[in-house]
């Protein structure tokens, strides 16, 4: 059962091309990656999944939901780590979580409680009652991926998820995203790095100039995934635009 879809999504931002018939469909239970060089259309094509930008043409569906119909309805049923996106710097991390909590209809105790769980499995347990304004960037991002969890979504969004990560929270963030996806979830990873998306993900599409050029399932592959990808995108030029309005 397909829990994420696209259908010729297009896409401009001025005379700037970012989608070009962009065509997906990803399945519950699926570690999915979309790899692409920089520019290649990853994040346009997030943003209209997760409600954020409307499309030109073409048509999106999340666990059923038409993102550009109903956003607030898709949102509140997935979670998000936005690229280089960072919890307010007037919070904590207690208090940032449970404010996402609260807009996801939460209940406080359920919140808490899962907010100390992951806290633990990140290792900033200690930081909880910190200011994000007085924490590295590696221990934001630790609060974004917790935020996308703490509701138990069934799909899961995640733009470059080991950026900013010592060694070992990268390996405990991989894990983490491998056993959420075999327990019937579906997480979508988008990444222009090779090992992380060869390491972890079950099925692989890669994109260039704006769609989806070539899926890879990874337990069936004859060669190794760089091989496919270069021969894929040598050659491929930069499309996507960054659009602050929409973060």
């Amino acid at each position: 059962m397909a829990t994420i879809e696209a259908d010729g999504l297009a896409k401009s931002y001025g005379s700037v091309d970012a989608l070009a018939e962009m065509s997906l469909s990803v399945s519950r239970g699926e570690l999915f990656g979309f790899l692409g060089p920089n520019g290649a259309g990853k994040t346009t094509t997030i943003r209209i999944l997760t409600g954020q930008v409307s499309p030109d043409r073409g048509e999106a569906r999340v666990l059923g939901t038409d993102p550009t119909a109903t956003p607030l309805e898709t949102r509140r049923r997935i979670g998000i780590v936005p690229e280089q996106q960072r919890p307010p710097s007037f919070l904590t991390p207690r208090e940032f979580i449970a404010f996402v909590g609260e807009v996801r209809s939460l209940e406080p105790e359920a919140v808490a409680e899962r907010t100390e769980v992951w806290a633990d499995r990140l290792g900033f347990r200690s930081k909880l009652d910190t200011l994000h304004a007085e924490l590295s960037r590696g221990q934001q991002q630790k609060v974004m991926i917790t935020q996308a969890f703490v509701h138990e979504p069934e799909v899961v969004f995640i733009d470059e998820p080991v950026a900013n990560l010592d060694p070992l929270v990268q390996e405990q963030v991989k894990r983490l995203l491998v056993a959420y996806a075999a327990a019937g979830n579906t997480v979508f990873v988008s990444t222009h790095n090779i090992d992380v998306a060869e390491d972890i993900c079950t099925r692989v599409g890669i994109v260039a100039d704006g769609s989806l050029i070539a899926e890879c399932d990874l337990e069936t592959m004859d060669e190794p995934l760089l091989e496919t990808f270069l021969r894929h995108v040598d050659g491929a030029s930069p499309r996507d635009v960054p659009n602050p309005t929409t973060r």
